[in-house]
Parts: structure tokens; sequence; C-alpha cells
């Protein structure tokens, strides 16, 4: 079953069928019930009629024998009295259910003689004495009606009914209850045909909507599956050149196939800077590791040859190197910077002791991060200074709004407005014909902005006063 409904389209296709379904079951019995309702209504209303009619006659003092609402073959009539003993009922009425009286004997024929006559006239019913208490009127008719279902046999048919009792007072202070009833034929056809007609469409209708549903979601899902094809292409492929298909709607399908295909890019571009990284870092390495290896081999030929300095040199120019490489993959692998308070004036101030020409004017402003990280930042940034400085660096520190500044100017002959982006780029050297030992590996400003962006803040390069080069740190101030 998992696997029968394993797809979205099987699954919309029964979630849209089962919904049509409960609105349709919900929609026929709602009008069954409401055709029911009004067809009993209007039988009552017929059986109602009848009784009133028969009513009346009987409170004009007609005889049973003359009552015409008794000569009806298709609405059967009897009358009780307040005991429930029957007077008159309808010709060839044999059995009544549902009302007072069940069993239905002959309608007596009216006598010949005039005692006999004042027998059948409800006038003279007999039971004055009984009946002194009884709440209508001599010839008033009851304005409430009875309503009630039931069967009654007629010339031996049996046939369903709608049934309405209405009361009438006597000459002699009693009172007749007149049943009449009205046939229930005719609604029992229409809601046997009305439901006939639903289970017979109602199947011939969830076939169509489960069809229709089955059909636009497949063609619905169609880019999708396209795009499901082409990545399992591009995964099998390794080819990240390759792009999905974008299909010409505005859907949300549209705009997945156009972020799968950004998310590609990136993707594209990600593995190609890490495999220029490692070609770069494989060949920057290659570098100190031949020369340390020749000065080796020389030294252990002639080892009063071996220049111990360029020995040591290119093994810290390795150490460095390698930490800068470890300080990338940790920020590359999302590395959160640590969340202390550091003061960005005492720091400059600790950095810049030691260095020749260096000035600091700072103000006191924390901010929150690494201090291993923001001090390396700022040391990147000050060996910058010192490699193209004629004479002075100066470092300040200041606040701007809701951010703290740390600028480091300097005197040389600053950055060209071209590569003021590109020189934040790894191995990145602008000066061609600058030896590798003195202009470094080209990784210092990269971390430096990688820093700054882990932290919040951002690193940008521009003209100092001094017609120099002109770095900004700018961080969110602590709190």
């Amino acid at each position: 079953m998992s696997r029968l409904f394993g797809s979205v389209r099987a699954r919309a296709t029964l979630a849209a069928t089962l919904v049509v379904a409960v609105a349709l079951v919900a929609a026929g019995t709602a009008v069954l019930m409401s055709l029911r309702s009004n067809l009993i209504g209007e039988a009552g209303t017929q059986a109602e009629q009848s009784a009133r009619a028969v009513a009346a006659e009987l409170a004009a003092r007609t005889p049973y024998d003359q009552l015409s609402g008794l000569d009806g073959d298709d609405r059967p009539v009897q009358i009780v009295d307040r005991d429930g003993t029957l007077v008159a009922a309808s010709q060839d009425l044999q059995r009544i259910e549902g009302t007072a009286t069940t069993e239905v004997t002959p309608r007596p024929s009216a006598p010949d003689d005039d005692d006999d006559d004042d027998a059948n006239d409800p006038g003279d019913s007999g039971d004055s004495d009984d009946d002194s208490g009884a709440s209508l009127a001599p010839g008033e008719i009851g304005g409430g009606t009875t309503f009630s279902n039931g069967s009654a046999t007629i010339d031996g048919d049996a046939e369903d009914y709608r049934f309405a009792a209405v009361d009438v007072g006597t000459a002699g202070g009693g009172r007749l209850t007149v049943t009449a009833g009205a046939p229930l034929a005719a609604e029992h056809s229409a809601v046997d045909t009305t439901l006939t007609g639903m289970l017979i469409g109602l199947p011939l209708l969830l076939g169509v909507v489960a069809g229709v549903t089955w059909l636009v979601t497949g063609r619905a899902l169609r880019p999708v599956e396209g795009i499901r094809r082409e990545m399992a292409a591009i995964t099998a492929s390794e080819d990240l050149t390759r792009r999905v298909p974008e299909p010409a709607t505005h859907d949300e399908i549209a705009r997945l196939a156009s972020t799968t295909n950004e998310t590609l890019a990136a993707l594209e571009a990600s593995v190609e800077r890490q495999r220029r990284f490692v070609a770069d870092a494989s060949h920057e390495l290659r570098s100190p590791i031949a020369s340390l290896r020749t000065q080796l081999e020389v030294a252990a030929a002639h080892p009063e040859l071996l220049d111990l300095d360029g020995a040591v040199e290119d093994t810290v120019r390795l150490q460095h190197l390698a930490a800068d490489l470890l300080l990338l993959a940790r920020l590359d692998a999302g590395e959160r910077p640590a969340d202390a308070r550091v003061d960005l004036a005492a720091m400059a101030r600790e950095e810049a002791a030691g260095r020749t020409g260096v000035t600091v004017d700072a103000e006191p402003v924390e901010v929150t991060g690494s201090r291993g990280q923001l001090g390396r930042v700022l040391a990147n940034l000050l060996d910058n200074a010192g490699r193209h400085a004629r004479e002075r660096v100066t470092v300040t520190v200041r606040r701007e709004g809701a951010r703290a500044v740390l600028a480091v100017a300097d005197d040389g002959e600053g950055v060209a407005e071209a590569d003021r982006e590109r020189i934040f780029e790894r191995f990145v050297r602008l000066d061609a014909a600058r030896s590798r030992d003195d202009g470094g590996a080209g990784l210092g400003l990269a971390i430096a902005r990688d820093v700054a962006v882990r932290h919040g803040g951002t690193l940008t390069a521009g003209t100092a006063p001094a017609g120099g080069a002109l770095f900004e740190l700018r961080l969110p101030l602590a709190g």
C-alpha cells in the first residue's frame, strides 16, 4: 500500500477523490432528507385538508352515512369518539396502523326508521354525560393537528400514508377525532429514484474526478521529473556546469528550477574555488619545501655549506603558511567566533608594540568575538601596511553609531581602485615581480575579510589621507 501511494501524484489523486466523495455524500444526504421532508409535508397538508373537510361536515351535523370524505378510495378516513371507539370509516378500509384504532369494522348502513336515523346523527352521539368536560364547543373544530406516519389496507392493498388527526365538538357535548390519510407512494418513488441516480452517478463522477486529478497532477509534476532526471545525471557525471531545465511558467516549480540552478552555480563556484585553493596551496608549499630540501641535501653532502638561517626562515615560512591554511579551513567549515568582549583599543596598542613607525590613536571601544581571530586580522593589516609604507603606519579606533571602526593607514603608493576587491582573494599578489619571501603567500587579506564577515562586520580598502592604502574594519559594538 505504501508503494502504491508513494508518489505525490497518487496521494493527490486519492486526497481529491476522498474530499469530493465526502462532499457528494453529504450533499446527497442533505438533498434526500430535504426531498423526503418536503414530500411528507405536502402529504401531511393533503391529509389535513381531508380531515378538516370531514370535520366541517360533522360540525354541520351531517349524518355519518352522508359524509363525502368517506367515499374516497385513495385517502382513508376514520372517525373515533373520545374513548377511541370507531364511529365511522372510509368505504373498503380494512386495517389501519399508526392511529388510535387498528381494526376497522365495516361502516354501518343507514337505518330506514327515524329512531336509527337519530342514532346516526353526530348531534345525538349519546355520550354527552361522559363528555361533559370536553374543551370544544358543539360544532367547533380544533385548531391543532396531529400528524403521524402509518399504513392502511384498502380493499386488500396495503400502502404507507401520512395521517392527520383533527378534533371536532358534537352537539351533545362530546368530541370526535377525524383522522385522514394521504398516500406516501409519491414520496417513496421520488426518494428511491433520486437515491438510485446518486448511487449510479456518484461512482462515475468520482472516476471522472480521479482521472482528471491524475492527468492534471501528472502534467503539473512533469517538470519536477525533468529536474530530478537532470539532477541524477549531474550527480552521476559530476559535471557541475550542467543545469536543470527551467519551465516557461511563473509558478513554484519554475522558482524551484531557478533556485536549483542558482545552487548548482554556487556549488560549481565553491568547488572551483576549492580546487584552485588546493592548487595554489600546493604551489606555495612546493617552493619553500624544495628550498629547504635543497639546503638539507647540500648540508648533508657539505656540512660546511649549511645555510642555517635560510633553513630556519623557510621553516618559519612553512609554519606560517600551514597556520594560514588551517585557519582558512576552519573558517570555510563555518567555525563560529567566540562570544567574548574584546577591547579594540587595547588590542591595537598590543599589536603595535614593537613595530617600527606605527602610531595608535584609539578610544576605548568593545566588540564581541574571538580575541585571537580579531588579533590575527589586525596583525595581517599591520604586516601588509608595513610592507608598503614608506615611513609611517597609523592605527585608529573610533565609534560610529552602533559600529566600531578600526582603520589601518600607510603612506605608501596605495591600492588602485580597480584592485580594491581583488586583493581580498586568496593567493593574489598585485606586484608580480615581488619575491615570495618579501610578499608573502597572498592569504593575509583574504583571512582578514573572512574573519570580519564571520564577526558580522566588513573590511574594505580605500585611500588614506597621506595617499597610501586605508583598510577599515567595521564591527558591531558589544551588547
